[in-house]
C-alpha cells in the first residue's frame, strides 16, 4: 500500500481519462442515432476507435521516448479534449468516425504511459495489489462516466464540455507529482503465429470477444435508443451491464483456476449466447426485462477475455506470457474493428435487435469451439498454470496492460531463446516442473 500511496497521481489521472472515455464513448453512439446517423456510420465510429487504438500501441512508445512520459501523457489527454470538443462543433457522422480514431490513439498511448509509470514503480511484492487497483479504478470510472451521461443528458453542449473537462483535468496529477518518470516504454510484442501454436482456442476467443464487444459496446445504446430509451435509461442500463461483467470476473476467474478452463469458455459463452438469443426472441420493450437481460449478458461475456488469456498461457512455455497476451490483443483489436460493421449491416438489413444475432453467433460458436478442445487437448496440470487477472477486454486493454501483469513478471525468460517448441501443438503434461522454472 505503501507503493500505492506513492503514486496516487497516476490513478487519478487514469480515472479522469477513464471518466471522460466512458461518457464519451455512449454519448456518441446516443447523439449520433438522435442526429440520424445511419448504422453503418454509427458501427464505423466504433471501428474507428479500435483503428486509432492500435495504431496508438504501435507508435506511441517511440513518441514517449523522445519527450518522456509526462509530456506524452500530456499530449494524449490534449488530444482527447481537443477531439471531444471537435466532436461538438462538427456534428457529422464522417467527422466523428474520423475524430473517433484520435481518441483511440489518445487512450491507446495514455494507458501505455500509466501502466509503464507503475510497471517502473511497482516491485514483485506490490505489482498484484497495483495491477488490480488499477484494473478496478479503471472500471469504476468508466461506468461512472457512462452513469453521468444521466445527468448531463445528450442534447446541447454540456455533456461535450463535461467529457473535455476530464480529460484536461487528467493533465494535472501527473505533472505536479514528484515521482520519478521512468526509462523508455518497453511494450510487448504482437506475436500472434506463437499465440496459434500455443492455443487455437485462444485465438478463436480473442476473435470472438472482440467481434461481440465491438458490435455491443457501439451499438448497444443504439438498440437502446431504437427501445424508446431516453439518455438517462441507457447510462443505467450500460451501468448495470458493465456493473454486474465487473463483479461477475473475480469469482468466476478463480474458479477457473481450480478447473479446466475450457469448460468455464464454454458455460459462459454458451450462456451469453443463449441471453443473446433470449433478446433476439423477446425484444423487449423498455421495460424491466432489458435490464435484466443485459445485466445478464454482461456477466456471461465481460469475463470471457480475461479467462481466454489466463487459457492461453496455461500452455505458453516460460518467458513467453507477454508475447502469447500480445499476441490476443492485436486478435482482439482486428474484431473490435469488425464487429461495429458487421452488426450494423445486420442491424440496418433485419431489425435494432439484428444486433443480438450477431453476439450469439459469435459466442455460440465460441462455445461449441471450447467444447470441441477438451476433446483433443489434455487439461493443463494445476501446478503449470498462471493465476486469472481480471481485466477490461472491451476498450481498456493495451500493450502496457501486458508489461504491468504480474504474471509476466512471474514468467520472466529463463530459456535460451533458441530452445526449439515441440512441434505439435500438445504438450506433454508433466506433473514434475522443469528445473530452474517457475513451479
Amino acid at each position: 500500500m505503501s507503493s500505492v500511496l506513492k503514486i496516487y497521481a497516476l490513478f487519478i489521472g487514469s480515472a479522469l481519462l477513464m471518466f471522460g472515455g466512458g461518457l464519451q464513448g455512449l454519448l456518441l453512439s446516443v447523439r449520433g442515432a438522435e442526429e440520424h446517423f445511419s448504422l453503418l456510420a454509427l458501427g464505423l465510429i466504433g471501428t474507428g476507435w479500435s483503428v486509432g487504438f492500435v495504431a496508438g500501441s504501435i507508435s506511441v512508445p517511440m513518441l514517449v521516448k523522445r519527450v518522456g512520459h509526462i509530456r506524452a501523457f500530456s499530449i494524449m489527454a490534449a488530444i482527447g479534449t481537443v477531439t471531444i470538443l471537435l466532436n461538438l462543433m462538427w456534428i457529422n457522422d464522417v467527422g466523428w468516425i474520423l475524430l473517433r480514431a484520435f481518441s483511440g490513439y489518445c487512450f491507446a498511448g495514455a494507458a501505455m504511459i500509466v501502466e509503464s509509470w507503475l510497471n517502473e514503480v511497482a516491485d514483485n511484492r506490490s505489482r498484484g495489489t497495483i495491477f488490480s487497483i488499477y484494473v478496478t479504478i479503471n472500471m469504476a470510472a468508466s461506468t461512472l462516466g457512462q452513469l453521468a451521461m444521466s445527468v448531463t443528458g445528450t442534447a446541447g453542449f454540456v455533456p461535450f464540455i463535461v467529457g473535455a473537462i476530464s480529460f484536461i483535468c487528467a493533465v494535472l496529477p501527473t505533472a505536479m507529482t514528484s515521482t520519478p518518470q521512468p526509462r523508455p516504454i518497453s511494450s510487448a510484442k504482437l506475436d500472434v503465429m506463437l499465440l496459434y501454436r500455443t492455443s487455437p482456442l485462444a485465438v478463436i476467443a480473442a476473435f470472438a470477444c472482440g467481434m461481440t464487444n465491438g458490435a455491443f459496446g457501439t451499438l448497444a445504446p443504439v438498440y437502446g435508443y431504437a427501445q424508446r430509451l431516453d439518455a438517462s435509461a441507457i447510462a443505467y442500463l450500460f451501468s448495470v451491464t458493465a456493473i454486474v461483467g465487473a463483479l461477475a470476473q473475480t469469482p468466476i476467474g478463480r474458479l477457473s483456476d481450480s478447473m479446466d478452463r475450457r469448460l468455464v469458455i464454454t458455460a459462459l459463452s454458451g450462456f451469453a449466447g443463449l441471453v443473446g438469443l433470449l433478446t433476439v426472441l423477446i425484444n423487449p420493450g423498455n421495460g424491466p426485462m432489458m435490464f435484466i437481460l443485459f445485466g445478464l449478458y454482461g456477466f456471461g461475456a465481460y469475463p470471457l477475455y480475461a479467462i481466454a488469456v489466463a487459457h492461453a498461457n496455461d500452455f505458453a512455455r516460460d518467458g513467453e506470457f507477454g508475447r502469447v497476451a500480445g499476441g490476443m490483443l492485436l486478435i482482439l483489436g482486428i474484431g473490435l474493428a469488425i464487429g461495429p460493421i458487421l452488426a450494423s449491416w445486420v442491424m440496418n438489413a433485419i431489425a435494432p435487435v439484428g444486433l443480438f444475432i450477431v453476439t450469439a453467433t459469435f459466442h455460440g460458436a465460441l462455445a461449441v469451439t471450447a467444447f470441441l478442445r477438451m476433446k483433443v487437448r489434455p487439461v493443463r496440470d494445476a501446478r503449470g498454470r498462471v493465476r486469472f487477472r481480471a481485466m477490461n477486454a472491451e476498450k481498456g486493454v493495451s500493450p502496457g496492460t501486458v508489461t504491468l501483469d504480474p504474471r509476466a513478471e512471474d514468467h520472466q525468460d529463463d530459456l535460451p531463446p533458441e530452445r526449439p517448441r515441440p512441434a505439435t501443438d500438445r504438450p506433454v503434461i508433466d506433473a514434475s516442473p522443469e528445473p530452474g522454472a517457475t513451479p
